[in-house]
């Protein structure tokens, strides 16, 4: 499902993201400390045409390995693509470095401003002189809701965004994980994403992919989070997978979905 805007809506909305874009661009992202990249494919983000950099959810073990999913997304896009894993704060790398920062408690406690930023600075570095590099986030999960807030606060690290499984409407999601976890009623310092969708760059595409039978991270989460971004004139690509649960990572429609952040906008 597509959203697309009305006209006069989106006139509105690209004037307060332009307002908005330019005082984000104008704070620039402090420096600071590197988090940790694992790379997935050989390919090099200085001589790539596209970067790839996913962000993974919340665990309470070892990371998950998404490198195959990267590889068929590189291979489905084709031409130039460099891919990596970012390690969110307080997490261990495969090789055993650990990304500085303190690592969530699993509560929808690690999508903070001080994330958000070593997020950012991450790819920045990442990209480095390739100005013609399009970078595209992929986050599952908590990590899904760690990269909306990134192109909220800082709209110029990125050109399209898949989120896979987001609790993008951080408050409903944490009411409703509290009902059976007393640990997410204590107060968190995230930033909602829907909250900070104003701050998001006009020309962001957006894709977002969830599976209808999972019973973590509802569907309606998704939703109104691309509603919210199609009010704001962002045509985003909304999935809703009826058989698929927590496992929406693995379809190929996701996939495809990725694809089509790097092909044209079709003229209507």
């Amino acid at each position: 499902m597509r959203f697309e805007p009305r006209a006069g809506l989106a006139m509105a909305a690209a004037a307060m993201l332009s307002l908005a874009g330019c005082a984000q661009q104008a704070a620039r992202t402090p420096p600071g400390p590197q988090l940790a990249v694992v790379e997935a494919t050989d390919a090099r983000p200085a001589r790539a045409e596209t970067l790839l950099v996913f962000v993974h959810d919340d665990t309470t073990g070892a990371l998950p390995d998404r490198d195959a999913f990267l590889r068929q997304a590189a291979q489905a896009i084709g031409g130039r693509v460099a891919a990596v894993r970012v390690v969110r704060p307080g997490y261990a790398a495969p090789d055993g470095r650990v990304s500085p920062g303190t690592r969530d408690a699993g509560i929808g406690d690690g999508y903070g401003r001080d994330a958000v930023e070593a997020l950012g600075r991450t790819i920045r570095n990442l990209r480095g002189r390739n100005t013609r590099l399009r970078t595209i986030l992929i986050g599952e999960g908590g990590g899904a809701a760690l990269v909306a807030n990134l192109a909220g606060v800082d709209p110029g690290a990125l050109d399209a965004m898949l989120l896979v499984r987001c609790p993008c409407t951080l408050p409903e999601w944490r009411s409703l994980r509290a009902r059976s976890d007393a640990r997410f009623r204590q107060p968190v310092q995230s930033l909602d994403p829907v909250q900070v969708a104003g701050g998001i760059a006009p020309t962001l595409r957006a894709a977002i992919v969830v599976g209808e039978k999972d019973a973590v991270m509802l569907p309606r989460f998704s939703r109104t989070y691309a509603e919210a971004l199609a009010l704001r004139g962002i045509a985003t690509d909304f999935r809703r997978l009826p058989s698929r649960g927590s496992d929406a990572l693995d379809d190929p429609e996701t996939i495809q979905a990725l694809v089509n952040l790097v092909r044209p906008r079709s003229r209507s």
